[in-house]
């Protein structure tokens, strides 16, 4: 390997605290379907009591059949997954076939294990992953999600999960609305919902905003393959969501 040291996690920080020193992405929820996963992101970056940004993106295909969603250290965790975008790539490559969800799983909590000594002084990242396990023997059961903490565990979660400031009342919506096997239109819902909520709550989480028309980021990983919801699309379920808010704000 060339400059190895270039590598995050590998290079040398100035003695201190670092963590105002950049944005800070938000919440991350994801859930499985009947087809596969949904993934969403909110668009707003925070530094400190300001809003560093309006339509940060924050959730990615990894693959062709995976997901991930970053929170924390915005810079740190937008390098950490196209680092990683590109060994899964490079693996594929090279070997002639995919590696595994659970050894993409695997890989993405060394590298978050190597970014250890940087989240010790601030500069924390943590990713949620998920995708369909194209091995699966239940296509029903096929989608899969993967949590982390800050030393590179990983930790596979049944039905939902979320990570970020808002990921409590974004994980409590969802345990309030989901249930297993329901489909991709209805996991989308509930996803938006899940941010709305959270957004409601919590300061650092942004809800859609219709005079700018900025939306979450949501997308499904199914038999099919990755996509992401078009902003047309995606837009159309957030106004529907704020609609019926409107009429019931508790939801």
């Amino acid at each position: 390997m060339a400059a190895p040291e270039l590598l995050p996690g590998r290079r040398p920080l100035p003695a201190g605290a670092s963590a105002e020193v950049g944005p800070h992405a938000t919440t991350i929820v994801a859930l499985t379907c009947a087809d596969g996963v949904v993934m969403a992101g909110d668009r707003r970056a925070t530094m400190g009591n300001l809003i560093a940004s309006r339509d940060i993106e924050k959730v990615f295909a990894a693959d062709a059949y995976s997901l991930v969603g970053i929170a924390g250290t915005a810079g740190v965790g937008i390098e950490l997954m196209r680092l990683f975008q590109v060994e899964l790539e490079h693996y594929e490559k090279i070997e002639g076939a995919m590696l595994s969800l659970h050894g993409k799983a695997n890989r993405l909590a060394t590298m978050i294990r190597n970014n250890l000594g940087a989240a010790l002084q601030g500069l924390a990242v943590i990713p949620l992953f998920a995708g369909f396990d194209v091995d699966a023997e239940d296509p029903g059961h096929a989608g899969r999600i993967f949590s982390f903490d800050i030393a590179g565990g990983v930790y596979e979660e049944k039905g939902f999960d979320a990570i970020g400031s808002g990921s409590l009342f974004a994980k409590s919506a969802l345990k309030k609305r989901y249930r297993a096997g329901v489909s991709l239109d209805e996991g989308v819902r509930l996803a938006m919902e899940a941010l709305y909520d959270a957004a409601d709550d919590d300061t650092a989480t942004g809800g859609p905003d219709l005079i700018r028309k900025v939306y979450p980021v949501v997308m499904t990983a199914t038999a099919e393959g990755s996509r992401r919801l078009t902003d047309e699309e995606a837009g159309e379920v957030a106004e529907a969501v704020v609609r019926d808010r409107m009429e019931n704000p508790g939801g």
